[in-house]
């Protein structure tokens, strides 16, 4: 009762203003650059993924509608933007902001996955973040194990109540915690099987040069203790947001077609506001010392006291030059000017490229509709 009188007593675009700001500063994710993995790992990898792809795309032509491709097309730009944001973490290491949870409560997992598959897939070609072989290995992390482990956590506990309810809120910063958990689990199950599997003849590994017992907890304790529960408290306060402001969109992943008035932009104006300000200030991002762990380059882990380079690691880490590499363009002669540059062009990239993908799909079923009616 106390908690809901302070909800009540405050403004829903305040609440909606700190959540996001909170979750730039708590969710982390993990960008696997090329070389820690293996090509055989990669492959599986990516094969994982795939049927996860195209249930993505199947979803994404049953319930979207024109009013609703902005909507994905926003969350997509702001998955991008939210994950330039690094921010320290206890052992001189960084983090940073998926937005996977989030965006699972409000278009479901499957197509999560395609929105935050596009944000990644430019993220690696554009400015060398993430690598062009661990991308399935990426997608698999951020794309698939987040939003599906959060959804379906989410939707345990809120079960068949109403979207108004305490427990839809619960459900989200429940299942916001266990996601990015589980995630970061996976990431470093996926670093540390790489010795054990992948070495020299005298056993020096050829990938990731950590073994499980040192990878797991690097990635799992930090996220469990302060990311995801920080995670937990945003996701909450963004679900009681849209309890307010903007109902149907808590209803959208059990709908058979997306609402359109889900979608429009007039319920959406905030958070595209609030995308353009995170844009502006995304040289915040450089302010935090370290690399987050596992996406150290090759001179950083001389750097850090590993006493040899892996040699596959070694072969694999140059594999592509992004023309941007870490949100960067030497030329401008600014970091920060060049970041926020990064920012503008891979938001506007990513909005582009899932509003053409989804337009594609949507013709396509309008010609498989137009070829079942003259049919019949």
């Amino acid at each position: 009762m106390f908690l809901r009188r302070i909800f009540n007593n405050v403004p829903r675009y305040f609440i909606l203003y700190y959540a996001m700001i909170a979750f730039w500063l708590g969710a982390t994710a993990m960008h696997i650059p090329d070389g820690y993995l293996s090509p055989v790992t990669c492959v599986v990898m990516f094969l994982i993924v795939l049927p996860f792809w195209v249930r993505g795309v199947q979803k994404l032509r049953q319930k979207m509608n024109a009013k609703n491709v902005p909507l994905i097309a926003l969350l997509a730009a702001f998955s991008f933007v939210i994950m330039m944001f690094n921010v320290p973490i206890p052992g001189g290491t960084t983090a940073h902001a998926v937005g996977g949870s989030l965006i699972a409560v409000i278009l479901g997992p499957e197509i999560t996955t395609i929105a935050v598959s596009i944000a990644l897939l430019i993220q690696a070609l554009f400015f060398g973040d993430g690598g062009i072989l661990a991308y399935g290995a990426n997608c698999f992390n951020m794309a698939v194990v987040l939003p599906y482990v959060s959804y379906a956590i989410y939707q345990a506990i809120r079960g068949k109540t109403d979207v108004a309810s305490k427990r839809t809120v619960i459900g989200a910063a429940v299942g916001g915690w266990v996601g990015l958990t589980v995630a970061a689990f996976f990431a470093g199950f996926e670093f540390g099987i790489q010795p054990m599997l992948f070495h020299t003849a005298d056993g020096t590994p050829l990938y990731a040069p950590y073994p499980l017992s040192v990878s797991i907890p690097a990635m799992v304790i930090a996220h469990a203790l302060v990311a995801s529960v920080v995670e937990a408290l945003i996701t909450g306060l963004v679900v009681a947001y849209l309890q307010r402001a903007n109902r149907p969109a808590l209803e959208m992943p059990k709908q058979e077609q997306f609402s359109p008035e889900a979608g429009g932009f007039a319920k959406w104006r905030v958070l595209l506001v609030i995308l353009a300000v995170l844009v502006v200030v995304t040289p915040i991002g450089l302010l935090a010392p370290g690399t987050a762990w596992g996406e150290w380059g090759t001179d950083e882990l001389s750097s850090l006291g590993l006493s040899f380079i892996p040699s596959g690691m070694a072969k694999l880490s140059g594999l592509w030059s992004a023309p941007m590499p870490d949100y960067n363009l030497p030329a401008l002669g600014n970091a920060n000017l060049g970041y926020v540059l990064s920012a503008v062009v891979g938001a506007i990239v990513i909005a582009i490229v899932v509003w053409l993908f989804t337009f594609l799909l949507m013709r396509g079923k309008s010609k498989s509709a137009g070829e079942v009616s003259q049919k019949s």
